[in-house]
């Protein structure tokens, strides 16, 4: 019911929405839960495994019960928390787990068989008979499973992806994150405020306390104003950290307010990857139950949930409560009902010294031992020392204590901290670089210790940045001692919920234990206990507590279980924010890309990049025409190929150098400043992930090149190399791909073109084969590197990335008057397979440096990443499949990529492969169709005749294995 004249709620604005087909109001500000227990409506869902009647429980994004599914059809999204959901115009919920409705759901008979339904039932049932598995049990477990459910339509629902980098991230608007958010941003500190609620001011806006002399909601308003005018702070509402990762970075999720989340094409949030320098954990804490006899039932609630129902929705769960706790959070809770004028039958205090002033039934070191009511409470039964007295209440609200929120602090692997004063675990030490606990999350309890520790570490995180922090009062408020009464659990009749989702019981984690699931990580697979959609925000601590009385140990020594992002759920289409369609698999573009469309060139999807793959001209009606012309064009004259897409990462620092040694299988510190270097690169398991050039600017500045395919790859591999491998190296790694449009100048006549376009002309003296340095042409500053991918006098000129276009349609231009032009993919394709040069085609991964005859490229000198693993004796037998050259010497001059290799005469099967074709092309300079293929003991097989056969295209040929460069092998037309 509503409580007249109280609340944060907007009560000149009604808001109509639907619960299970019934019609309902309430007004803007109201979550669903509040509205639903506003209308009276007390039981919201059943549970997973019992479906037993669940109702409201907490009031935030640690709530076990209320999932609910909103919406219909491809926008339905299920398994939200009716405590998070904010009611606007219109909305439309369903309760879950049920069927066929929520008051009469058949799947309730699963109760009945509770006693043979226990923690781990699974594991011993469904064994007998065998064939029933497939045919019975499994179907039907997997139609009963499950909580809420997609519709099976395609969801049109958007999510944005952003990032943002600042110096100090605030996880939390209570009051220690407004005073850590305060502290920083004074200090002249770029401060993110990221807050999980609608509103800053956390617990605040729950309780009925005073700040600095003003009511706590007026005081959060006015510091909230005064951050939000500072431009050095962005304050981000509805937003969840969700995750702590590597290099100060904070996964968090934003939710769009509900009137901008609906409108047409408008996204449903944003995932945010924030880099932060400093980071204050101002999350708070999570209040805990305690278990005992049928704690289940609907109406019975968390207490600092009913003061916020109470104080900030202005909604009574109940006519009549009864509080129940070992802290003063119970007392607290009496108060502010009966401030409210909501009858309180009794406060129940497990605490024997406990006192109290207040006008209500008091008992002290008293305990709830039960309750009655089917599908919502009717009445609580208490243990004292005269017996058992049976009260009438609809509303039972409980306090086991405090948890500081310490997910995010154990993000990076450490285990939180027991502390026996406080009952709790604690946020470990410098478990993530760069981050501290504040208030609440730290332990610090009362709303004066939490102003101050949020102050202390608000500066200590500016200090930290060299920052001088400003010395600021902390507010005046109450500052209350925190006492606990140590109580997990009341024996009695009846199973004691500690587990509300997966229907986890005391009984369960003591029967794990009796059965030697001991261990905190077994207990929590054996039981599922923690493994609900809430992670055991509420029960985790509980069941530890249990666990540990069971096995005769401590609570810390028995420890928790592992903490893993996301703290909240986080759609998967948030983590995948823009990647459909193009934003899966974008579309990368050269700087030559609207020259080449101009000049009709089709276009080929290569590693992403979109790349010509021939430029026809007059006359020419089919791809080979033109290939052929170009080959021809270059191997005659010049060619012009834009070779943009290939990696390269600059490597740059006092050790780069030996890093190069370290990642290639030969050395790099020995080459002299203006050369390159050809370079193979090893996996681990001694197989070639790349190849490329590297060439050396400086002293300690390379240049890497990669193969288009395996960028991304190389780059992943380099900063793992220096990150896990090598940390305490001094080298540096970016990627500059797409930061310099790089062009192939091919053929006898590309020193002449160049020599007409560059500032100043080079000679074989000066530039020779394999030399690198800065080059200017036009006037713009550039890089020049003499190296050939396709067997010619070659030359690749780099340009920063705004002049790539200019650039192309110049050399091109050039080229033409010197008969020649440009070049795709095809022709390029053939001039490498005339040369034997190899591509991924060849170094797809199951191959080694033997395999492709680089042997000789492994260094003993020194170590390179998988030296070892290549020695293997099965990476170096002489019966492995190595590369060589193939040519058609049968009637059949067909050659085809992918096609078998067998030895002639033999069989075409399986047991019979001797090997595969890799590469295949016609060659117009030599006029015959040559190939590269992998053939058991390929090299010492130069001369004989195989048979090649694709089964898939119907291709059959006799080749004979030829050496690997099949044009120019002593080279000199490409030092010449």
């Amino acid at each position: 019911m509503r409580i007249e004249d109280k609340g944060l709620i907007d009560r000149s604005r009604r808001v109509q929405f639907q619960f299970d087909g019934h019609r309902y109001e309430g007004f803007a500000g109201d979550t669903l839960a509040s509205a639903l227990l506003a209308n009276g409506v007390r039981m919201v869902a059943r549970s997973f495994k019992y479906h037993r009647p669940r109702g409201v429980m907490t009031a935030g994004s640690e709530e076990p019960n209320a999932l609910v599914t909103v919406g219909r059809g491809a926008a339905q999204r299920p398994n939200l928390r009716a405590t998070t959901v904010e009611l606007h115009e219109g909305l439309e919920a369903r309760s879950q787990n049920r069927w066929p409705t929520l008051g009469l759901d058949v799947l309730a008979a699963n109760d009945l068989f509770a006693p043979f339904l226990g923690a781990g039932f699974y594991y011993k049932t469904f064994m007998w008979p065998r064939a029933f598995w497939e045919r019975v049990y499994e179907p039907v477990i997997r139609r009963a499973a499950g909580l809420g459910a997609l519709s099976g339509d395609a969801a049109e629902d958007s999510y944005e992806r952003a990032y943002a980098h600042c110096d100090v991230l605030v996880i939390g608007g209570g009051p220690a994150g407004l005073m850590a958010a305060r502290a920083a941003a004074e200090a002249g500190a770029d401060v993110i405020l990221a807050e999980e609620d609608t509103r800053l001011g956390g617990r605040l806006l729950a309780e009925t306390e005073e700040v600095d002399g003003l009511p706590a909601v007026d005081w959060v308003e006015e510091i909230a104003a005064e951050l939000a005018a500072m431009p050095n702070v962005r304050i981000m509402t509805r937003t969840a950290v969700t995750g702590v990762y590597d290099g100060g970075t904070y996964g968090a999720l934003e939710r769009l307010a509900p009137d901008l989340a609906t409108r047409p094409h408008a996204p449903k949030g944003c995932f945010w990857r924030i880099v932060a320098r400093r980071a204050v954990l101002a999350a708070g804490a999570l209040e805990r139950a305690i278990a005992f006899p049928n704690n289940d039932r609907p109406g019975v609630m968390m207490a600092g949930a009913v003061r916020a129902y109470v104080n900030r929705w202005g909604v009574a769960p109940g006519q009549s409560t009864v509080v129940f706790g070992n802290n003063d959070s119970a007392h607290r809770t009496v108060s502010d009902l009966q401030a409210a004028g909501v009858h309180v039958a009794a406060l129940i205090d497990a605490r024997p010294y406990a006192r109290s002033a207040l006008d209500v039934p008091f008992y002290p070191g008293a305990q709830v031992c039960g309750t009655s009511g089917r599908r919502g409470l009717e009445a609580v039964t208490i243990s004292t020392q005269r017996g058992e007295d049976r009260i009438a209440a609809d509303c039972l609200a409980i306090s086991g204590g405090w948890n500081p929120t310490v997910h995010l602090a154990c993000h990076m692997g450490a285990r939180p901290e027991w502390d026996a004063a406080r009952q709790a675990f604690l946020p470990p030490a410098n478990a993530v670089p760069g981050l501290c606990a504040a208030g609440a999350a730290a332990g610090a309890f009362s709303t004066r210790a939490c102003l101050e520790s949020g102050l202390a570490k608000g500066a200590r995180a500016a200090q930290d940045l060299g920052l001088r922090a400003p010395d600021l009062a902390a507010p005046m408020a109450t500052d209350a001692a925190y006492d606990i009464f140590p109580l997990w659990h009341v024996p009695g009749k009846g199973r004691a919920w500690l587990d509300f989702q997966n229907d986890v019981t005391v009984k369960d984690v003591v029967q794990a234990a009796a059965e030697n699931f001991r261990s905190v990580e077994h207990m929590k697979r054996y039981t599922t206990q923690g493994m609900a959609p809430d992670q055991g925000k509420n029960s985790n601590v509980a069941a530890l507590a249990v666990l540990a009385e069971a096995t005769g140990r401590g609570i810390a020594e028995t420890g928790t279980t592992t903490f893993r992002p996301p703290y909240v759920p986080v759609p998967i289409a948030a983590l995948g924010a823009g990647g459909k369609g193009k934003g899966f698999a974008p579309e990368r573009r050269t700087t030559s890309h609207a020259e080449s469309v101009a000049r009709n060139a089709p276009m080929i999807e290569a590693g992403l990049w979109y790349r010509p793959s021939y430029f026809p001209q007059k006359g020419e009606n089919a791809w080979r025409q033109s290939c052929d012309r170009e080959v021809a064009m270059v191997r005659s004259a010049v060619g012009i190929c834009d070779v943009s897409t290939l990696g390269k990462i600059d490597v740059q620092g006092a050790d780069a150098a030996r890093f190069l040694d370290f990642v290639y299988t030969n050395m790099f510190s020995t080459l002299k400043v203006g050369r390159v270097r050809y370079g193979l690169m090893l996996r681990e398991d001694g197989h070639v992930m790349d190849d490329g050039t590297c060439a050396r600017m400086a002293e300690t500045h390379f240049v890497m090149t990669t193969t288009t395919a395996a960028a991304g790859q190389v780059m992943r591999h380099l900063e793992f190399v220096s990150q896990v491998l090598r940390p305490d190296w001094d080298v540096r790694l970016v990627s500059v791909t797409e930061q310099w449009a790089q062009f192939a100048v091919a053929g006898p006549k590309s020193r002449a073109l160049l020599n007409g376009m560059l500032d100043a002309p080079i000679d074989e003296a000066g530039f020779p084969y394999m030399a690198c340095g800065t080059a200017r042409i036009g006037g713009v500053a550039g890089r020049l590197f003499r190296i050939s991918f396709s067997g010619e006098h070659a030359y690749e000129i780099a340009v920063p990335a705004r002049y790539g276009a200019a650039l192309f349609a110049a050399l091109v231009a050039r080229a033409e008057e010197m008969g020649g032009g440009a070049y795709g993919l095809e022709a390029l394709n053939v001039l490498r397979i005339e040369k034997g040069f190899i591509t991924h085609a060849e170094i797809h991964g199951r191959v080694t440096a033997y395999d492709i005859g680089m042997q000789g490229m492994m260094s003993a000198k020194k170590d390179f990443i998988g030296k070892a693993a290549a020695a293997r004796p099965g990476l170096t037998d002489p019966e492995r499949e190595r590369m060589v050259g193939l040519k058609p010497v049968g009637a059949v001059k067909e050659l085809l990529a992918g096609a078998h290799i067998f030895d002639e005469g033999a069989e075409a099967v399986r047991t019979q492969d001797r090997g595969y074709v890799t590469s295949a092309c016609y060659s117009p300079t030599l006029g015959h169709v040559i190939g590269i293929g992998f053939l058991q003991r390929g090299p010492e097989r130069m001369g004989d005749r195989v048979r090649v056969v694709d089964h898939l295209r119907k291709s059959e040929t006799i080749c004979e294995v030829t050496p690997l460069v099949a044009f120019d092998p002593e080279g000199g037309r490409l030092r010449g």
